[in-house]
């Protein structure tokens, strides 16, 4: 399994997933590229709501809860469970709600723990330093470098942006459109001093892929 040993690997897995439709022709923006966690994001910001597939939770006791085991036939208890299946709450939620949020909170420590209280997903903890206009404005500029071999200026606040992760924006457009070529056949993907630290912890002397890595970051 890829294991995704800081956030630099995380901002590039996230981009090249949210890019799967735009690099397989199936559409030219992540705006008209359903099924990914950005188009959800978008649609969201644009009022789009879903009906929530989680249920209202009730608590119940353990004495509560093993007695109606107990005393409910098993046929009934199968039937109780696909009723709950088929009869959702009806409740009606933001588009992107079943997706952890994008951007870590500033007041939490990286180790603790977030979890959702709406019942909606397993935690309301980002996962980048990154704020989400920012990563939707990375996202369409590099949606947009589709043609192997043309070297488009980054605009400077994209990449101010990329300097500030340690990633050399003029190696960011491979990075994304060729992750899988570059990291495809690795254990772990993040800088190369995080990739480091990880062999290391782990009892090796290095990582396949430490050396492709260094091409794409500042200073590696």
């Amino acid at each position: 399994a890829l294991r995704i040993v800081d956030e630099t690997g995380l901002l590039a897995c996230a981009m090249y997933v949210d890019l799967n439709p735009v690099r397989a022709a199936m559409a030219t923006s992540p705006d008209d590229s359903p099924h990914t966690s950005a188009y959800d994001r978008i649609q969201s910001d644009k009022g789009r709501t879903i009906q929530a597939a989680a249920f209202d939770l009730v608590p119940v006791s353990t004495e509560s809860a093993g007695k109606a085991i107990r005393e409910t036939p098993v046929e009934e208890l199968r039937t109780q469970r696909k009723q709950k299946k088929r009869n959702p709450t009806g409740r009606r939620v933001r588009r992107d709600a079943w997706l952890a949020p994008l951007t870590l909170a500033a007041d939490v420590l990286s180790g603790q723990p977030q979890l959702n209280s709406d019942g909606l997903r397993a935690s309301d903890k980002g996962f980048l330093q990154l704020s989400w206009d920012d990563y939707l404005l990375l996202l369409r500029w590099t949606a947009r470098q589709g043609i192997d071999g043309m070297q488009a200026k980054i605009p400077s606040k994209l990449a101010m942006l990329l300097s500030a992760l340690g990633i050399d924006a003029s190696m960011w457009r491979d990075l994304v459109w060729h992750f899988k070529k570059f990291f495809g056949r690795v254990s772990c993907v993040g800088s190369p001093s995080a990739m480091a630290a990880d062999a290391q912890r782990t009892g090796k002397h290095w990582h396949r892929g430490q050396k492709t890595a260094k091409s794409f970051f500042l200073a590696a």
